[in-house]
């Protein structure tokens, strides 16, 4: 007697079980995020508060503390972002100028400067190193702090961790950002130019200069301002967040710098995007 199997085409679907712990694992990210993001605004919130009433509380501590600050965000940064700026100018302004002088829009090199190196690059990039260089740092130390019970003796002191942890952090890095892109915008520039002059461009440097001056606006120096000292507020707000927010044991500080690296890049990118619309409105 002859059987025969009838052998069905090979379709794998995936199981209810399988589909309903993605969707789990999704909406519990989203349940974690939504709860981060009231927690970082929340925290946001009272650090304002304690900055604008507790300024001038204890100014011969914070305001050295605010100073330490400045010159650990930016002082110490400053080889660091010579070498970003002179990079962003030898690749991206240098080959700009070439490809425009050959294609014959010379007169657009100025426009192209300032959407991209002044707006954009320069502040993204300043922030993105300060968070790479003094982000980390801030959640170590304060997690560091938190875990071996720092922060609750000197609530027993009578001491607000906010003022005088958290307060000296963003003033000096928002103050640090802004002073770093400047930096780097105007090293940038400059070196944009020597590649070109290497390259043989026939481009004066009284040209050159005119069309990036005449390219910036007073509300670019405005919007600049405010687009970097909000990068160095975000950035030491979520840092400290991460760090201060919640009891930490030893080893749960590396998993809260992932966190707060991660968060301050999307905080940055989504702030950045804001500022292109203002931009565009203009």
């Amino acid at each position: 007697m002859e059987t025969t199997a009838e052998h069905s085409p090979d379709t794998t679907v995936p199981s209810p079980s399988f589909i309903r712990r993605y969707f789990d694992f999704i909406g519990h990210q989203w349940l974690v995020l939504i709860q981060t993001i009231q927690g970082v605004g929340a925290f946001a919130l009272i650090t304002l508060g304690v900055t604008v009433t507790k300024f001038s509380v204890s100014s011969r501590v914070i305001h050295p503390a605010i100073r330490q600050q400045i010159a650990r965000a930016g002082v110490r940064l400053l080889p660091a972002i010579a070498f970003v700026g002179l990079a962003l100018g030898l690749v991206i302004i240098g080959q700009t100028v070439a490809v425009a002088t050959l294609v014959g829009a010379k007169q657009y090199i100025g426009i192209v400067m300032v959407s991209v190196v002044v707006r954009e690059l320069g502040p993204l990039s300043a922030a993105l190193l300060v968070l790479a260089r003094v982000g980390t740092a801030i959640v170590i130390e304060l997690g560091t702090k938190r875990a071996q019970g720092e922060v609750e003796a000197l609530e027993a002191l009578g001491i607000d961790p906010v003022h005088y942890l958290v307060v000296p952090r963003v003033i000096g890095l928002a103050i640090s950002i802004f002073s770093l892109t400047i930096y780097l915008i105007l090293t940038a520039i400059l070196s944009g130019y020597l590649f070109a002059f290497l390259q043989d461009v026939p481009l004066t440097p009284g040209e050159y200069f005119r069309q990036v001056t005449s390219a910036i606006t007073w509300q670019d120096f405005v919007l600049l301002a405010a687009k970097t000292c909000s990068f160095g507020a975000i950035i030491a707000v979520t840092t400290c967040y991460q760090g201060l927010a919640r009891h930490l044991q030893i080893e749960e500080v590396a998993p809260a710098t992932t966190s707060a690296v991660s968060h301050s890049v999307i905080a940055c990118v989504l702030l950045d995007a804001v500022f292109i619309v203002v931009y565009l409105l203009m």
